[in-house]
């Protein structure tokens, strides 16, 4: 990688390279798979998949006592030489320190309660981890690997990144309507900024880092906010489960890539001043991490239920190739010129995981109208993990799952003041994906009922869509 573009930081690396180059096989894409416990480890030139570097016992192993390893592995950042991968697990609060030359741990931190992503200072000589579970961001030393100090914020920072100068941060939040601005050497919140919504998991710099946008998972929204004036400039609607979002250059102007995981798409908008759909790419089951590649040829988007990558040709925005990849990936980066010379394979095991079955559920007849929920079955070999997500129901009350047909639900769950509930149920579950069975031979196997009610169709609130 060029000197140049290292002293531009992380964000500004991925436009250093001229426009003709394509992905090199020397190039990786990770995903930090959070059921497994896995980084899978990608080479965007062939798009297959390496390996995968195991941090922990996939699901439900890690119901027992954990003395070793790490949970819900999710979250991801990285030097600005490309030569370490940051990924934090917010199950076991920890921070892992990969070489990516050998893709072995050499260090790991332990943090606060539920720490969701993390990133290098600009000048590479500081890691900042917020810690979503409490109010602060944790101070890392990369070469002892020992916490050096803690920033106060809001309550549940979201994400950090910093200003190519290394003067200013940007944290946004999980559970306050704020952005925190941050100075670096003074590690003190100078500035707060307010937004639309209480949730926001992600941020990302334009490649001139005159502004930087955020998403609000909650309410479907990106955030615009000048980094000179430190004031939002623009609000869109992008659309249910806005997850994260990437930068390219095409055709001479930089567009906006962002995961909507509830309409299972990525939405292209331009970065004018006012903002401007100009399109939309069905992907895979529920995109959630998105990274462009150095050259923006590519943007690779991670399928949190469709456990994979799925790769943009950002020419044509059409999704050119599927590469299966760990169990509900979260977070995904790209690093280029980073493969050892084994190839890159070095201490990788194969995949661990297979494929799920996606399950998309419809409002019935009785139910609201606006109902709305998916299902994922993926098999743990001798069960099965059965994962509910229902949105649109009646706040604060309880609804039952059921296989339709069978007597007693395979689980329950109570909504939340926003009629909103997700949960996971494992047991022997296998038929739901029975080998020949097509989704629409299995429609209404899956039926959700108010309360404690018996399975019946005509009575539901939801259904297995057709």
């Amino acid at each position: 990688m060029k000197k140049s573009a290292l002293a531009l930081g992380a964000v500004a690396a991925l436009f250093a390279h001229a426009a003709s180059a394509l992905p090199s096989a020397d190039d990786r894409v990770y995903t930090a798979d959070q059921n497994n416990n896995t980084v899978s480890v990608i080479n965007p030139a062939t798009n297959t998949l390496v390996g995968q570097i195991r941090l922990g016992n996939p699901r439900p192993d890690v119901l027992s006592p954990l003395y070793k390893g790490q949970i819900n592995v999710h979250g991801m950042g990285f030097s600005p030489d490309h030569k370490t991968l940051l990924v934090v697990s917010n199950g076991s609060n920890s921070v892992t320190f990969i070489d990516t030359a050998t893709n072995k741990v050499k260090g790991t931190t332990y943090v606060g309660r539920s720490p969701h992503e993390g990133f290098f200072s600009a000048d590479g000589k500081e890691v900042w981890v917020v810690v979503r579970g409490e109010d602060y961001i944790s101070v890392i030393d990369p070469v002892s690997f020992k916490e050096t100090g803690r920033i106060q914020t809001g309550v549940g920072p979201g994400m950090v990144q910093f200003m190519p100068d290394n003067k200013l941060a940007f944290a946004v939040s999980s559970f306050t309507p704020q952005v925190d601005v941050i100075d670096v050497q003074s590690h003190k919140v100078v500035k707060k900024i307010d937004v639309v919504s209480p949730f926001s998991p992600f941020l990302q710099f334009t490649p001139d880092y005159k502004e930087v946008w955020m998403t609000h998972k909650d309410v479907g929204k990106v955030t615009r906010i000048d980094t000179r004036t430190q004031q939002v400039v623009g609000v869109i609607d992008t659309g249910f489960i806005t997850n994260h979002l990437s930068f390219a250059r095409v055709g001479g102007k930089v567009l906006a890539y962002v995961t909507v995981g509830g309409e299972n798409v990525v939405k292209v908008y331009t970065t004018d001043k006012d903002a401007k759909l100009i399109a939309t790419i069905a992907t895979g089951a529920l995109p959630h991490g998105i990274w462009t590649a150095d050259d923006s040829s590519r943007i690779y988007v991670g399928l949190e239920n469709g456990d994979g990558v799925e790769v943009i040709d950002t020419a044509s925005n059409k999704v050119i190739a599927h590469i299966g990849g760990g169990q509900a990936p979260q977070a995904l980066v790209y690093l280029s010129h980073v493969a050892g010379a084994d190839g890159g394979a070095a201490n990788l095991v194969a995949r661990v995981n297979s494929d799920p079955l996606n399950i998309r559920l419809q409002a019935a007849a009785s139910g609201p109208a606006e109902a709305r929920g998916f299902v994922v079955s993926r098999n743990l070999g001798v069960v099965d993990a059965l994962e509910v997500s229902l949105f649109k129901l009646k706040p604060q009350t309880a609804y039952s799952v059921y296989l339709d047909g069978q007597a007693a639900p395979v689980a329950r769950f109570v909504t939340d003041a926003k009629g909103m509930s997700n949960g996971t149920a494992i047991g022997p579950l296998r038929e739901l994906a029975a080998p020949g069975v097509s989704s629409v031979e299995a429609a209404a196997r899956i039926v959700v009922m108010e309360g404690n009610a018996a399975a019946d169709v005509s009575k539901a609130v939801l259904v297995q869509a057709k």
